[in-house]
């Protein structure tokens, strides 16, 4: 009985102990991991915003790409990893909301495997060419593809991907046959449009904005409902031929299911004042992402479960499948 007293102690040191072990978070390298190749939107998202949570923090947050299964190998790992906040994933619209409609045997839970932090950018999508096609406008893009049905091939980051599925809607919506190719990034994928083998693309802005200032890719069209600031003579797809055509992607973070309120809402203070400097803030407006829509834990949960159910149904019309 003596024992008692000494054990009741004890359980009611625990939350203070575990209290102060977030207050000294974080006391080691944080790791962010991104599901694909470097170059791609998600890993030039990561990047932009690293520095500064670094700074935030006082300790280095390191980038590991772990590309897979369109980020869901990546997804899978950092869902088995301990919930203390020193493993973060930079997720994506694709692996956080969309995979749970494509993939059968996903080996995670969107909703439960993790804790979103924050929303770190949105990013409309761009309708590029290689320089050799001869069109110059979404119009001429559509004529061009209906004149030769499976003659023209678009790459992706990967199946179930953004990009795949940007390219996709465009298909259904315009009434073109265009061959999709999966590859493991949007970097490989960007490069093998560069050289050629591949003739349209519908990939994020970031993936895509470098190769368009610098003329080795032309832009017809982007993928919002309103033009981009940083490309005002760039035509929405809507306005330029395909009424309605919208697709939006989105980056955020997020760490594993039962990581500590008070360290996902430390992580998110940090991560909004990373996003805030205005160096930061310059890097993904001139990559096209929009760095000013950094939400809650709470709110971005809720952005989570409304896509999740969007394309769902997206996917369902559309008849998407991935074996």
């Amino acid at each position: 009985m003596k024992k008692l007293p000494i054990l009741f102690l004890a359980l009611l040191a625990l939350p203070c102990a575990s209290a102060l072990a977030q207050s000294y978070y974080p006391t080691r390298p944080v790791r962010m991991v991104v599901g694909f190749p470097p170059g791609g939107g998600t890993d030039v998202v990561a990047r932009i915003i690293a520095p500064g949570l670094s700074e935030n923090l006082g300790q280095p947050v390191v980038i590991e790409n772990r590309p897979g299964a369109t980020g869901t190998v990546a997804a899978a790992m950092v869902a088995k990893s301990p919930a203390d906040g020193y493993t973060l994933m930079m997720g994506h619209v694709s692996v956080n909301a969309i995979a749970p409609s494509l993939f059968p045997n996903l080996q995670y839970d969107v909703f439960k495997d993790f804790a979103p932090v924050t929303l770190a950018a949105s990013v409309p999508h761009f309708v590029v060419v290689h320089p050799s096609l001869p069109v110059n406008s979404i119009r001429e893009l559509v004529a061009y593809s209906k004149e030769r049905p499976g003659r023209l091939s678009f790459p992706s980051a990967g199946n179930g991907s953004t990009p795949h599925l940007a390219g996709e809607i465009f298909k259904s919506m315009a009434g073109v046959n265009l061959v999709h190719v999966p590859y493991k990034g949007s970097g490989q994928s960007m490069a093998d449009l560069l050289a050629g083998q591949h003739q349209v693309a519908f990939d994020t802005a970031p993936a895509s904005a470098g190769y368009v200032r610098s003329g080795r890719m032309r832009v017809l069209g982007v993928s919002s409902a309103k033009r981009v600031p940083e490309y005002p003579d760039v035509p929405t797809v809507a306005e330029a031929g395909v009424p309605g055509y919208e697709v939006i992607t989105w980056y955020g973070v997020f760490a594993p299911g039962g990581t500590p309120p008070a360290i996902v809402n430390r992580l998110h203070v940090e991560i909004a004042k990373a996003m805030e400097a205005p160096a930061a803030h310059a890097r993904l407006a001139e990559a096209g992402a929009d760095g000013t829509v950094t939400r809650s834990p709470d709110e971005f949960a809720a952005i989570v479960r409304a896509d999740t159910a969007r394309y769902a149904k997206i996917i369902k019309d559309a008849g998407l499948k991935i074996d």
